[in-house]
């Protein structure tokens, strides 16, 4: 062994019902990691956390790859150097993933928003701390190719941010994936948003754009009880005015057309 070369113990393993990476959906799925019986100790009052990081050896990966699309969002997207993306291949296929711990039993975890396959040797485990959070990065914008994924994507952020589904949250997934279509990446400075509706509908749409009341002043919010809930959207001298025509459950929400739940005005 070189003299900067070192070796990495395995802590634990993942259990999952994807064996092929390509098979794995955005997002992730439900998992089970099985941390080794002599690691169990390090668990201890793990359960006081609701969210985990887990760092994963994606061991199988090809590590000769520098550079790639992110062709499970959009292949006509343009190269990025794989330390510029969350690639899966890379030279030293270390994956980050921060997961939702559903709950313990001894040396077992369950977690939700797992992306890693069957078999993937876990090599850390550590807590997600506020200070964790940034609030509006910025990041290029990897826009999904099609329209349903950008509405897969925009409701993971909107259940992050109002921590529960609702009929306005539904509304306002639908309505910011018409906003991204016609004044595009929603997250940007210049993209102003108003709210009138519920507190969901401002959660979701909050959640979304990443919006704040200032530093710099993106987001307003007026509290209406309205069966007609409104959004605003505005870019220079773009705007967009959204009206919810009615309340939504799961099932319309992905299968409705624009016009049955949205009024358009530009």
């Amino acid at each position: 062994m070189s003299d900067n070369s070192f070796v990495l113990q395995p802590i634990g393993v993942v259990h999952a019902d994807v064996d092929d990476p390509m098979d794995m959906p955005i997002g992730g799925r439900l998992a089970e990691i099985e941390v080794f019986p002599q690691y169990q100790p390090a668990l201890t009052r793990i359960e006081e956390n609701s969210h985990i990081w887990l760092l994963l050896w994606f061991h199988l990966a090809d590590r000769k790859i520098l550079t790639t699309r992110p062709i499970k969002v959009n292949p006509d997207l343009p190269e990025f150097g794989v330390f510029a993306l969350r690639a899966f291949n890379r030279p030293n296929p270390i994956a980050m993933t921060r997961v939702k711990l559903e709950k313990r039993e001894q040396n077992r975890l369950w977690v939700s928003g797992l992306d890693a396959v069957n078999g993937t040797p876990v090599l850390d485990i550590k807590p997600y701390y506020e200070h964790d959070r940034v609030f509006s990065p910025r990041t290029p914008y990897i826009r999904p190719r099609e329209r349903r994924m950008l509405m897969e994507q925009f409701f993971r952020h909107a259940v992050t941010q109002h921590q529960e589904e609702c009929s306005d949250l539904y509304l306002a997934v639908r309505m910011a994936v018409i906003a991204d279509e016609t004044l595009g990446q929603l997250t940007r400075d210049e993209i102003i948003v108003d709210v009138h509706g519920s507190r969901c509908l401002a959660d979701a749409i909050q959640g979304i754009t990443n919006a704040r009341l200032a530093n710099p002043a993106r987001l307003s919010f007026t509290e209406v009880d309205s069966s007609h809930p409104q959004v605003r959207w505005s870019k220079g001298e773009q705007s967009l005015t959204l009206i919810g025509k009615r309340s939504l459950n799961q099932q319309e929400f992905w299968n409705l057309d624009d016009q049955e739940i949205i009024e358009v005005q530009d």
